[in-house]
This record gives C-alpha cells, sequence and structure tokens, in this order.
C-alpha cells in the first residue's frame, strides 16, 4: 500500500481506522509455505484471535489456510466464512467440558490442555480423535508477557506430566491423533525452537496414532528499522530435515502443523489515527490523536514499538513527539519518538497494526470502536463499519425507575 492510498482510505472512510493488505498477508503465507516445502504434508492454521474479521478469514481459506481457533465463537466465525468443521483445531485454555463436547460434536479437531478435561472427555468420547497440547518447559521468546512455554504457565500439560498422560489415555482408550505445543511469541533463537522440538518428537513416540505434530508459532516479525525477525527460511530447512527424519523413525508420514497468526497478518494492518492537539509542555511535546489504547493496547499492555509515520507531511523536519491518545487514562502510544513535524489535522500511520490490534479494542470511555478496510487487487474494500451510539447502547437494558409508594406512618390523634 503506498502512503497517498492510505491518505485516501483515512479521507474516504474517516478515522481512525484499521487498514489491511491481502498482498502482503498473501507474501507471508506463500513465504511460510515455501519454507517448509521438504515435507511430506504441510498444515498452517492461521491464529483467529489475531485478526478475527470475516473477510480476512475467507482470504486465509482462499490462500489454502485451516484455522486455530480458541473459543466457540471464533470456531462459528470460522463456520460462517465457509471452513469446513474438519479445517478446523479447536485449542482452548481453561474452558468447560460443555464447550470442548459442543465443537467435538461440529466435527473440529480437539486439542486438550489438561490433565482433568483430559480424562472426563476421554471417558465420554474414547473414539473422538484428540490433540494434546503439552508444555515442553521452554521460552522461545524473549518477552515474559507473551511467553507460555515456562514452567508456571497456565497453558499445556507438563512434560513432568507424560506418565499421568499416558495412564489417562490406556484407561480410557481414548484416540490421540494429535501433539501439539506452543512456546510464546517473538521466537528469537531458531536453536532454542529445535530444542523444544526434540522434547515434542519425544513425546510423540508415546502415541502410536499420531496423524499430525503441531509446533505452535510466535514467529517474531521486525517492528522497527533494524529489527531482528525470526529467520522462518532458515528455520525451514533444519526443522523440516528432522521431522522427515521423524516421520521414518516413527514409521509412516505425518503431518506437520503451524498455527501462526502474528505472521500472516501483523505487517499487512497500518492503523491510521487524525491529530486533534499538538500540546506543549515544559518538557515534552504531544501529539494528541483521535484514538487512544481502547483501539491499540499493545504499547500499554506489552510495551511493543509501532512505527508511526506522518503521512500528511513525510518530507518534514523531523522533531520529538511523545504520541498519546484521548482515553481519561495514561494511553502512550510512544514517548520522543522522532517524527516528521506534526500539525493538528495531520494523518498519522502506526505500522506493525494487523495482529492483536483490532482483535484487543474495546469500548473504553465509551467510544466507538474503528473501521476496518481491506486493500484485495489494489481496491479498498470496507470490511467493517464504523461502531454507532446505537451500537453502544444495543445490548444495554433500562430499568424504568419509578417512584417509590411509600404508606404513611403518621398516627392521628382521637378524641374520646
Amino acid at each position: 500500500m503506498q502512503d497517498s492510498q492510505l491518505l485516501q482510505i483515512a479521507q474516504d472512510f474517516g478515522s481512525p481506522v484499521y487498514v489491511y493488505d491481502a498482498e502482503r498477508i498473501a507474501t507471508q503465507y506463500n513465504r511460510l509455505t515455501a519454507a517448509f516445502k521438504d515435507v511430506n504434508q504441510l498444515k498452517v492454521n492461521y491464529a483467529v484471535k489475531a485478526l478475527s474479521n470475516i473477510s480476512v478469514l475467507k482470504l486465509m481459506k482462499q490462500l489454502g489456510a485451516g484455522l486455530d481457533t480458541v473459543s466457540i465463537q471464533e470456531v462459528q466465525l470460522g463456520l460462517a466464512a465457509g471452513f469446513n468443521a474438519e479445517s478446523i483445531i479447536f485449542t482452548p485454555n481453561g474452558v468447560s467440558l460443555e464447550e470442548i463436547e459442543t465443537v467435538a460434536k461440529l466435527g473440529c479437531q480437539i486439542n486438550i490442555d489438561n490433565l482433568s478435561i483430559l480424562e472426563q472427555f476421554g471417558t465420554k468420547h474414547p473414539k473422538t480423535p484428540v490433540c494434546i497440547r503439552i508444555n515442553p518447559h521452554v521460552m522461545a521468546g524473549g518477552n515474559t508477557n507473551i511467553s507460555v512455554g515456562h514452567i508456571d504457565s497456565k497453558f499445556g500439560i507438563s512434560i513432568h506430566q507424560i506418565p499421568h498422560i499416558l495412564r489417562i489415555v490406556e484407561n480410557t482408550k481414548m484416540n490421540i491423533n494429535g501433539i501439539h505445543m506452543h512456546t510464546g511469541s517473538d521466537i528469537l533463537d531458531i536453536d532454542v525452537f529445535l530444542y523444544a522440538s526434540e522434547i515434542l518428537f519425544e513425546t510423540a513416540k508415546h502415541f502410536k496414532n499420531l496423524e499430525f505434530i503441531d509446533f505452535g508459532s510466535g514467529f517474531k516479525v521486525p517492528y522497527k528499522a533494524g529489527d531482528i525477525e525470526t529467520n522462518i527460511e532458515e528455520l525451514g530447512e533444519k526443522l523440516s530435515t528432522r521431522f522427515n527424519q521423524f516421520c521414518k523413525e516413527y514409521g509412516k508420514p505425518l503431518t506437520l502443523a503451524f498455527e501462526p497468526g502474528k505472521f500472516l497478518v501483523s505487517e499487512a494492518g497500518q492503523f491510521l489515527v487524525n491529530v486533534n492537539v499538538v500540546k506543549q509542555t515544559t518538557s515534552t511535546v504531544f501529539a494528541q490523536v483521535d484514538s487512544g489504547f481502547n483501539h491499540l493496547i499493545r504499547p500499554m499492555l506489552y510495551g511493543s514499538q509501532h512505527d508511526i509515520r506522518n503521512l500528511s507531511n513525510p518530507e518534514g523536519r523531523e522533531r520529538f513527539y511523545s504520541v498519546v491518545g484521548y482515553i481519561c487514562e495514561t494511553d502512550t502510544f510512544a514517548n520522543n519518538r522522532r517524527i516528521s513535524e506534526i500539525n493538528e489535522g495531520d494523518i498519522l500511520a502506526f505500522s506493525n497494526a494487523g495482529a492483536y490490534c483490532y482483535s484487543m479494542a474495546s469500548n473504553y470511555n465509551s467510544r466507538y470502536r474503528p473501521a476496518e478496510v481491506l486493500v484485495y487487487n489494489g481496491e479498498a474494500h470496507l470490511i467493517r463499519q464504523r461502531e454507532t451510539f446505537e451500537d453502544i447502547l444495543k445490548n444495554q437494558v433500562e430499568i424504568d425507575f419509578k417512584p417509590k409508594k411509600v404508606k404513611s406512618t403518621t398516627k392521628q390523634n382521637i378524641t374520646l
């Protein structure tokens, strides 16, 4: 997408607005599949939680992806987007047995990550294929806020509990057709990821009827100039070789599965905002925009950095700005960032706004969630309307407060 097109989108659809580039999503998908072209069977299950707009899901289906879901609502979105239930894997955490059973009845692949539910589900539904999520106790990412492979993580069944898993499987005679792990986001060290993979291979040897091994995802994308990213080509070469070797040892070909979210959509997204006020204090110049952490919470929640550029004045002299929002809280997007000179009314663009941005938006301060636009074949398509005041009120129920009738307790004097 050219900056001129982004400016036109801001003019046509207003701000704030999320914009996604379908071509960039396709490029990332093709890059991943090319990196693992040497495996017998590759399955890319897009992580719906990253960006769940139904038009984006339809694009993923067109590319050939399946879906990784974490809630029954995400499953329903996938079905509404045209996915077959068989191409959806359900990997929840902390949900009820009833929710898992409901999804299983739809025909989706079930992935269970705790011993209690594994035993209950296996006892009631021994013939239903189940994948088991393992916690390898390996952190391949660099941020503890988004790493899920550490020993105190709520995700997955500890590798130290393999004997418990085997006992449950033996007692229930349940059908285990997959093994899964996810170490967390922002994988920095491929060798550490490969080490965790070896733990998964060792675990897989305990199960004789596997169809696939799911290595999760968490591939890092660059957030600023010079930022490091996961070398997906190197990972593809090394893991493919080891996976093919394991399949020979196992005695049959298996499917290698991934569940990327950020890798596919993060760099495809731009978040456009309008500058309401440029405010000079004794020490800081604030650019206050028509958004806040109600629309983009990642900088405040995870400390993530999104490159910010001034679309309206790209060649202007760079100055230092703190870009902040209009929420009645501290909602800082950037501190003392060098940006081309900003004036009130300028349009700023936040890069890497495709993953975990709109999907984590809220109505805090009773603000409307923004619109979403998908650029497909060079044309901008509105894929979500901006909310209105009617949307704010939609599910609220008003109580009719009527004055309470009070009985008089005044005693009358009676003369005899």
